[in-house]
């Protein structure tokens, strides 16, 4: 399978296109004087100019990673679409990542949020520490307490919807589950559709959107027509309803949603213009990794029937045996079953993203290699968590594992590194976590379930979030009594 889309899968059509861009003097010299006499690191090049290994890579990346390193040692470069990347897999240079101050995330990610969200890079990089506070705060550990009622009542709604008995596609139940649910907690009670033909719209454009997020990160949106028309259609929605997010009052709860805290500081800073954008930004940022991890959390623990029969066990123990009435779940309930917690964290690790990035602004030192200033420095979370050394049987789902987390002090295990590392930590991590714990909790008291399919394989063609499965995976759900 081609990693690339039609409108690329010419070569030819690349070349000419890339030729059209290029100084009539020739190629940008990549060795300059100054570093010749410095040993970098083994540089995959491929044979096209700009592109470079792009057409290897692009077919299976994490596939290539893995080779790369096994044919090259734990510190090489691949040189894709214009970009030096390299990649650290041992411990010194994950060490670099993790503490040297000469490399930087913001400007790693400054370019995919300008093409993917049309922020410039000035408005970004004045704005991203302050409105990272900002969403951190309003997520963080101390404010989950206010998330948890909502979270209960929204799952409980859209439950609701779900029939007594019936087989659908699991990745398209948890859609239809969380997309309404975290769209009316962080954006306002009411913004995602309850028409069926605007729900099929939203999620049509939504997953155009997310799918083809790591192309739009990259390429010019002339190449991505589609993906294009869907950024367009979500910008325009929160063009839209911007102004009532904006004034929205929960009848229910007395402190803004994190779409509006985000709104009072693009007020406070002049850039009220780019609210839209950032919207689109934060819906993205919620929903591409949660439904998977739900998802593959859903279908792990269905494929482990002792997993299975203790999670149900436990929340009988802890709610009563099943019925229609509804439940309240509180933090105390949550404590009390460790375990479905651990299966999350467990799943995350098995399908964490496969790279994240640093850009190097000075030139470091790793092994005997010395890495230029300019290239990004990268780290794969998924491979990370394949190495027997930090992860022992790393290719088991083995929630246990997890018990030796000191997860009371929000300590996750040692090397585990799926939501980033440093300062910038995903801000909305122990929501997310809440989150989908509450949908397991609910779907298990309410319902059956069984898995109707074999556990699917997950894609190889993703490096930016959670992976995704490939393939169908059905479920039965049957109400319990």
């Amino acid at each position: 399978m081609n990693h690339w889309p039609d409108c690329l899968k010419n070569r030819r059509c690349i070349i000419e296109f890339i030729i059209s861009f290029l100084p009539k003097g020739g190629r940008l010299n990549i060795l300059s004087s100054k570093w010749k006499n410095l040993r970098r690191p083994p540089c995959i090049r491929g044979w096209i100019p700009w592109i470079g290994a792009g057409f290897e890579f692009g077919k299976t990346p994490l596939e290539f990673i893995e080779k790369a390193r096994i044919k090259y040692g734990p510190v090489f470069t691949v040189i894709v679409m214009g970009t030096r990347m390299t990649f650290v897999t041992e411990e010194e240079g994950i060490n670099v990542f993790l503490k040297s101050k000469e490399i930087n995330f913001e400007l790693a990610v400054q370019n995919p949020v300008y093409h993917t969200a049309s922020i410039a890079k000035n408005i970004f990089l004045k704005l991203h520490e302050k409105l990272y506070i900002t969403v951190k705060g309003k997520m963080g550990i101390f404010n989950l307490y206010k998330f948890t009622g909502q979270l209960t009542e929204e799952l409980q709604e859209q439950l609701q919807n779900l029939g007594t008995h019936g087989t659908t596609d699991l990745n398209k139940f948890m859609r239809h589950l969380l997309y309404p649910v975290t769209v009316n907690i962080l954006f306002k009670k009411g913004l995602f559709p309850t028409d069926e033909r605007k729900i099929r719209e939203f999620h049509q454009h939504f997953q155009a959107y997310d799918e083809g997020f790591e192309y739009g990160s990259q390429l010019p949106e002339c190449l991505l027509r589609n993906w294009s028309k869907s950024k367009k259609w979500l910008l325009a929605l929160f063009e839209k309803n911007i102004p009532d997010i904006k004034t929205h009052k929960s009848a229910k709860e007395n402190y803004p949603t994190v779409m509006q805290a985000v709104l009072d500081l693009l007020e406070m800073e002049a850039n009220e213009q780019k609210s839209p954008n950032y919207g689109l930004l934060l819906l993205w940022a919620s929903l591409s990794n949660t439904v998977p991890v739900a998802f593959w959390t859903f279908a792990f623990v269905l494929s482990h029937p002792n997993i299975h029969r203790t999670i149900m066990e436990g929340i009988s123990s802890v709610f009563g045996t099943a019925g229609k009435d509804k439940i309240k779940v509180s933090e105390d309930d949550l404590k009390k079953l460790p375990l479905i917690k651990w299966c999350i964290l467990e799943t995350i690790r098995l399908r964490a993203p496969g790279v994240i990035a640093r850009k190097v602004l000075k030139p470091v030192k790793i092994l005997d290699y010395t890495v230029p200033s300019g290239d990004l420095l990268m780290l794969s979370p998924f491979w990370l968590h394949r190495n027997p050394k930090y992860f022992p049987e790393p290719d088991l789902f083995k929630p246990e594992r997890w018990k030796e987390a000191n997860l009371e002090k929000h300590a996750f295990l040692d090397c585990f590194m799926a939501f980033g590392s440093g300062k910038y930590q995903c801000p909305g991590r122990w929501l997310a976590l809440l989150e989908i714990q509450i949908c397991i909790i609910l779907i298990f008291y309410y319902y059956d379930c069984s898995l109707l399919d074999p556990l699917p394989k997950q894609s190889s063609l993703h490096l930016v979030g959670v992976q995704q499965p490939e393939g169908r995976c059905r479920i039965q759900f049957k109400q319990r009594k």
